[in-house]
């Protein structure tokens, strides 16, 4: 008897997920392609994560990328670059909830990876960001990592796993970032 076919896990981020200004194969994508294998999990990962994609490219890019790879799993790591840019909340929040909504049309399981911003964006658009994700995942009924870069961001020296750029975090960090992700995502392999 044949094993069925691995079905696909696809990762739909921005440079926090491409690798960006690290070493292929080190990115918290890549470790979680290695850990499903170590576990003999029977998924395939597919990486369609773009440095400087917005939720609007995310949104624009996945009918392709669903009907291309039919993914029963879809994780959105989507959103920092809105904040960067200083985009509405209300078209990130809309296009997180579009994209969750077409995942779930095409018959995947959703992660929403939430994200937080500094606090010199003040107070009230730095609540209000944080909680749109919260929002999204619980309108939609999927699951969510409430803080992507928790233990990095805001640890005890929060520039020391970062790039210079004091964006994008170190090689060193992404193990944190997968393990971050794995409890919500884990869940949804079975």
């Amino acid at each position: 008897m044949r094993a069925a076919p691995p079905r696909t896990l696809l990762v739909v981020g921005d440079s926090l997920s491409a690798e960006y200004g690290l070493p292929r194969g080190t990115g918290w994508v890549a470790l979680l392609e290695r850990r499903v294998a170590q576990e003999r999990l029977p998924w395939r990962v597919v990486n369609a994560s773009v440095s400087g994609d917005t939720t609007s490219g995310g949104r624009a890019r996945l009918p392709a990328l669903l009907k291309a790879h039919r993914p029963a799993v879809v994780v959105i790591e989507l959103g920092g670059n809105d904040a960067l840019r200083g985009l509405p909340l209300a078209s990130t929040e809309d296009n997180l909830l579009t994209m969750t909504r077409a995942a779930k049309a095409a018959g995947a399981r959703v992660l929403l990876v939430g994200m937080q911003v500094p606090p010199n964006y003040g107070r009230q658009y730095t609540e209000d960001f944080e909680a749109l994700f919260t929002r999204a995942a619980k309108a939609e009924k999927v699951s969510l990592v409430p803080f992507f870069l928790a233990g990095v961001a805001d640890g005890p020296d929060p520039v020391a796993l970062f790039q210079p750029d004091r964006i994008h975090p170190r090689a060193e960090a992404h193990p944190r970032l997968l393990d971050n992700v794995w409890p919500a995502l884990r869940p949804l392999l079975r």
